[in-house]
């Protein structure tokens, strides 16, 4: 008996019109780490950054016991 034709694997033509497709999800996925590294480099590298380092730093240092 024939299997259906939905069952089976696509046509080459079809994979090739998707061929395009990862390229794009690597292409975005690598801008959005760029846009976040841009954005957390900029808050870290200001006032906040330094405030929240140093707030980070006393508390580890209180729960070790040592500040």
């Amino acid at each position: 008996m024939p299997r259906p034709t939905h069952l089976t694997r696509p046509r080459r033509h079809e994979r090739r019109a998707q061929d395009g497709i990862t390229t794009a999800e690597y292409a975005v996925g690598t801008a959005a780490g760029a846009g976040l590294a841009g954005l957390l480099y900029t808050m870290l590298s200001g006032g906040f950054g330094d405030q929240l380092l140093t707030t980070l730093f006393d508390h580890v240092l209180g729960l070790l016991g040592v500040g």
